[in-house]
């Protein structure tokens, strides 16, 4: 397992705006993002589970008004921001493909197992 740094711990504020990132995924780059809700970081797959577009209504914003969850700005699709689970809207049911990250020493390591990126 290979590890990489995506950003300082300290650019991810709670609730705030998320990092973009991009992982290798059976050859090819896909868009990624990490969060930071409850004191945790979590990183998924920059996709709605309705169609493969990405999240963010603006730049690295993917909280909703109330920064409790994570919101697809095409559709109005709500996840949960620490699991990924699709809470309600055009989801039906499908959640975001999480990432494997852990913070080590100030930094966001992502954890990349087999060189595609996802654990």
């Amino acid at each position: 397992m290979t590890q990489r740094r995506i950003c300082r711990s300290d650019e991810l504020a709670e609730g705030g705006p998320g990092v973009r990132f991009t992982v290798e995924r059976f050859g090819a780059g896909e868009p990624a993002f990490l969060v930071r809700f409850r004191g945790q970081v979590h990183a998924y797959l920059n996709r709605c589970g309705h169609v493969p577009v990405e999240l963010d209504w603006q730049q690295g914003e993917f909280f909703d008004s109330s920064g409790l969850y994570l919101i697809c700005a095409t559709h109005g699709a709500l996840y949960a921001p620490d699991s990924g689970h699709c809470l309600g809207g055009r989801c039906n049911g499908k959640g975001l493909e999480k990432l494997v990250v852990t913070e080590h020493d100030g930094w966001v390591v992502l954890n990349e197992e087999g060189g595609q990126g996802v654990g």
